[in-house]
């Protein structure tokens, strides 16, 4: 298939999507009234609670869920071959992803901004609270212990990188004083805004990389991920206004400007006849089929890992808790929800396809030997499963590749690397920073219901949520790569997390009559399915390999899931009349 229409074809299909099945899921089944009460208003509170304009939200919600993830995953993925890796994120986008974050924004607003944990004891049964809350726990422990390290990675693989990344801070904070507190006008601060974030993305090029040495024995990577969960813990406890929204905001243009650029970038080197696809279709087959069509011998079964691998790009749970935590508190209208919550999604996955067609084209893009050259570097990045799952070389396969590409309309190779080092690098930052707070909220509600106030405090909380990350990071060493312990489990909770948010929202639209439910009863059962085969093939081969503390955690979080899911199916057959379980005393009138 041309590389040119491996971006098109789907970028027209989620245009169609959005007009069509996202409107009809906003007024025939969610029914969003711009006139009800949302959060944001009779909530505000200047700190999380803050109306927001739709454009300003989309950027932080935006780039809160994208991360690394649209990245990494897909280039993992596409070892199984591109054409399931491209079917299932654009379906998997339109058809999960994008209702997923949606309804979970939309149930989320519906009850004071709440978490998804906390919905949970509404909608089907309070005890089921505290069960959600360990899930979404031990997931937002590893995004922040890993995303501190992946961060710390990419500085070191890409010192060039450093000062811009770090000057989008103060950056940040004169954006959002000029607007909110001067009034300024938005597009012509952000325009400023932007530029100057290029302005150091160029300084950085020219400018010797920043690098950390060894300080009392810490290496660099451990001290890179003290200072990030210092920055961390300052970001997630100031008023939205102040620094992760502007920061937000202006990383979602960042992104605009690079897909931009990557477009333009396929546009031209399909021009000019090298921008060939030299990854394999399907690649499923057994190792006798030969190298280019067998995946390699140590890969796990495409069944059910393509779909657990690629998450961010098609559908993750993290995105539920960024729809249910720092969203729901600043849209201001209810009809913003579509835009926000399906259109990221779908934006999400179009940044995914172009990533697809960085690693299946870009990175065979070689001046000797043409397309037989190409096949051959491509073979040897994706050579064994180890390879290619790594994150510094699925990173550096993406950057690379997209800086081929960008190198056939006029973009300098180095420039072109360091751009891509500052756009990764800045969304794994508001991920890190988005997580943190919303892991501060599920702290703060969990104490609220147990009747312990000073645990929800917001510098407790926060303080909590930063100490129990650091301590994974730092627990096999100095160099912060605890996490990296849990790693090997994450894919199945997060995408069993995704599962579970579906099955909230199924229940919530049961109490709403008819087959509505339906949109998301599917995807759930599908996703369902698909998570907990992965959790138990992962049970067995964490028991056969000795692994004990993954498969006693893996074995914790199967329970706890089968616990909900039954809870889950109880209440879906008795919420026929929109009965609900427990209804909050704070609810206003929706």
């Amino acid at each position: 298939m041309n590389a040119l229409l491996l971006v098109v074809v789907p970028f027209v299909g989620f245009i169609i999507a959005y007009w069509t099945y996202g409107r009809w899921l906003a007024r025939k089944i969610f029914r969003l009234d711009d006139k009800a009460p949302v959060p944001s208003e009779y909530m505000h509170d200047g700190i999380d609670y803050v109306p927001t304009r739709r454009g300003i939200i989309f950027g932080h919600h935006y780039t809160s869920i994208a991360g690394t993830g649209p990245i990494v995953g897909p280039a993992i993925g596409i070892i199984w071959g591109w054409v399931p890796a491209i079917i299932w994120v654009v379906a998997g986008s339109i058809f999960m992803g994008a209702v997923h974050d949606f309804g979970s924004l939309v149930v989320s607003m519906r009850n004071q901004g709440k978490s998804l944990s906390e919905v949970t004891a509404r909608y089907i049964h309070p005890r089921v609270r505290t069960i959600f809350f360990g899930v979404v726990f031990l997931e937002l422990l590893i995004v922040i212990a890993i995303f501190g390290l992946v961060i710390a990675i990419l500085f070191a693989t890409y010192p060039q990188a450093v000062f811009p990344i770090w000057m989008e801070v103060p950056i940040a904070v004169v954006l959002g004083y000029l607007v909110y507190k001067r009034g300024g006008n938005v597009t012509l601060f952000t325009v400023l805004a932007v530029a100057a974030m290029y302005v150091t993305v160029v300084a950085g090029h020219l400018m010797p990389g920043l690098k950390l040495p060894v300080l009392l024995g810490i290496p660099p990577t451990g001290l890179w991920t003290i200072l990030l969960l210092t920055y961390a813990f300052i970001a997630s406890t100031l008023p939205v206004t102040t620094l992760l929204q502007p920061r937000d905001y202006i990383n979602a243009w960042q992104l605009f400007i690079v897909m931009a650029l990557l477009i333009v970038g396929v546009v031209g080197a399909a021009a000019s006849g090298g921008l060939n696809i030299v990854a394999p279709a399907v690649r499923l087959g057994p190792e006798s089929a030969g190298p280019f069509r067998a995946a390699p011998p140590d890969a796990p079964p495409f069944w059910p890992f393509l779909f657990v691998t690629i998450a961010c790009g098609a559908i993750s749970g993290f995105h539920s808790l960024v729809s249910s935590g720092t969203s729901s508190k600043q849209v201001c209208k209810e009809g913003h929800a579509l835009f926000v919550g399906y259109g990221s999604m779908l934006f999400e996955g179009a940044l995914a396809v172009l990533v697809i067609v960085a690693v299946a084209a870009g990175i065979g893009m070689v001046s000797d030997g043409g397309i037989d050259a190409g096949r051959a570097v491509w073979l040897e990045k994706y050579a064994t499963w180890s390879g290619a799952s790594g994150l510094t070389a699925k990173v550096a396969a993406v950057v690379d590749g997209s800086a081929n590409m960008l190198a056939t309309v006029g973009v300098p190779h180095g420039l072109g690397l360091v751009v891509l080092g500052v756009f990764i690098a800045s969304f794994a930052g508001t991920t890190l920073d988005t997580a943190t707070r919303i892991q501060r909220y599920a702290i703060g509600e969990l104490a609220t219901g147990f009747k312990a106030p000073t645990l929800g405090n917001r510098w407790v909380a926060t303080a909590i949520a930063v100490v129990t990350a650091g301590a994974l990071a730092f627990s096999t060493g100095l160099k912060g790569a605890g996490a990296m312990a849990l790693w090997p489990m994450f894919g199945a909770v997060n995408q069993l997390l995704a599962a579970l948010a579906l099955l909230v929202i199924t229940t919530y639209l049961r109490t709403k009559g008819g087959l509505k439910y339906l949109v998301t009863g599917i995807p759930c059962a599908f996703m369902l399915t698909m998570t907990m085969w992965a959790v138990i093939h992962n049970q067995v081969r964490f028991i056969a390999g000795g692994k004990w503390l993954l498969a006693v955690i893996n074995a914790a979080t199967l329970l706890l899931a089968l616990w909900l899911v039954f809870e889950g199916f109880v209440a879906l057959c008795r919420r026929g009349k929109g009965e609900t379980a427990a209804a909050p005393a704070d609810k206003p009138a929706a």
